[in-house]
């Protein structure tokens, strides 16, 4: 019963716009949004595949290159700043949020917009 009623709650936030399964962005309902993470994440399985394990590490590699190519070294020093805050127990924004630790997010922003 509990979890029929969490599922009705997360449907509600998704019919809103809220992202509420990882990687299901752009969903407008809850099995959209879980079909959208599924479809992702076998896409970067197959991808991964295909480059093999040093090939997709290099992707990787050039996407944050490219990020911080646009952030700015600052922005970049600054994502970095608020990742790294991130433990097991607690993600970075509760960390945030407890220590007052500050973060400036607009930094993160690609610096031609």
């Amino acid at each position: 019963m509990a979890a029929q009623q969490e599922r009705s709650e997360l449907e509600a936030k998704a019919k809103q716009g809220e992202t509420v399964v990882p990687g299901g962005t752009g969903g407008k309902s809850l099995e959209a949004q879980e079909r959208l993470a599924e479809g992702r994440s076998r896409g970067g399985q197959t991808r991964k595949e295909q480059l093999g394990h040093e090939g997709y590490q290099e992707m990787g590699h050039r996407g944050g290159e490219t990020r911080r190519e646009q952030m700015g070294q600052e922005g970049y020093q600054e994502m970095g700043k608020k990742g790294g805050l991130s433990t097991m127990d607690k993600s970075a924004a509760e960390r945030v949020e407890e220590e007052g630790i500050e973060i400036d997010e607009s930094k993160f922003r690609t610096k031609d917009r």
